[in-house]
């Protein structure tokens, strides 16, 4: 389950209830993702917080973008979330379709790119291996609970990206915007040959779809108003041209069926992404989760 970090007028009251909720519920993992030039929190801080008021489930970036911060400290910054969740942290790593967050924080657009990504990677990997970046007295710490930093995932869409990532990722983070099955085994079928042309084991496979539960034409309408909210660096009429096949609506009953769907093309997560703040969808999401499982 996501945080709803992308809706409007959040509070600290509002993500200890969803953070303690799906802590104590039936989900593998509690995911939040960033963005700077908006609303949301910021993801570094927001990860501190959530080391505190969980015990239980993963937490799981989805996504940072490592070109908008210095390598060494953003390393040193997951591997104290690491060490205050105990290790269980898992790193969504992605180059971001933003332009304007680059822009914020005067990150060089060149490097959005996934040479980009990779050289940062690089970079935090030697950080939580304890090697000595510079000559300093001693190397960046702490020194990440899980060996070698957390479990990293590349947030992406693209053939090309994943099979770039089979060298340093751990899985893939993907999305779907029409939950299209055909075309999400087909990038879980690149990963995996991926991962096996590496050497490396059997890559995690996720997935996530932005979901409103509910009957009738309420649910549809809760995803429109999100997408007109969280997609501002979209054209109004594009999105009002998408909303009515982007995510998913329905009923619990439903949406057990659908993740059936995607469990049958090797998923291993599916990491529902909220349209609303309110904590009944996440009730009503934790019911189906303890359902499916």
């Amino acid at each position: 389950m996501t945080l709803p970090v992308m809706e409007p007028g959040l509070d600290a009251d509002v993500l200890r209830t969803w953070a303690t909720e799906i802590d104590r519920g039936s989900f593998s993992s509690l995911c939040f993702g960033e963005r700077i030039a908006f609303d949301n929190p910021d993801t570094l801080t927001l990860l501190g917080a959530l080391a505190a008021w969980t015990e239980r489930v993963r937490l799981v970036t989805t996504v940072v973008v490592p070109q908008l911060h210095d390598p060494v400290m953003l390393a040193k910054a997951l591997a104290t979330g690491d060490m205050l969740c105990g290790g269980r942290l898992t790193v969504g790593l992605g180059i971001g379709g933003r332009h304007e967050d680059y822009h914020a924080v005067g990150a060089d657009t060149g490097t959005q790119t996934i040479r980009g990504l990779t050289d940062r990677v690089t970079t935090m990997r030697r950080v939580w291996a304890g090697e000595k970046i510079t000559d300093s007295m001693l190397p960046v710490g702490p020194t990440p609970p899980q060996s070698g930093g957390p479990e990293l995932h590349v947030g992406t869409t693209g053939p090309k990206t994943i099979r770039s990532a089979a060298g340093w990722a751990d899985g893939v983070a993907g999305v779907t915007l029409d939950l299209n099955l055909d075309r999400q085994a087909e990038l879980f079928d690149v990963a995996r040959r991926a991962w096996a042309d590496a050497g490396r084991r059997r890559p995690h496979l996720a997935t996530s779809f932005w979901f409103a539960l509910g009957t009738g034409d309420g649910p549809r309408e809760q995803i429109h108003r999100h997408l007109r909210h969280y997609m501002n660096w979209i054209p109004t009429e594009f999105v009002d041209a998408m909303a009515p096949t982007t995510g998913w609506a329905g009923t619990e009953d439903e949406l057990v069926e659908t993740l059936r769907r995607f469990a049958a093309i090797g998923t291993d997560e599916v990491q529902l992404i909220p349209t609303s703040s309110d904590p009944d969808q996440l009730r009503r999401a934790a019911e189906v989760a303890a359902a499916f499982g």
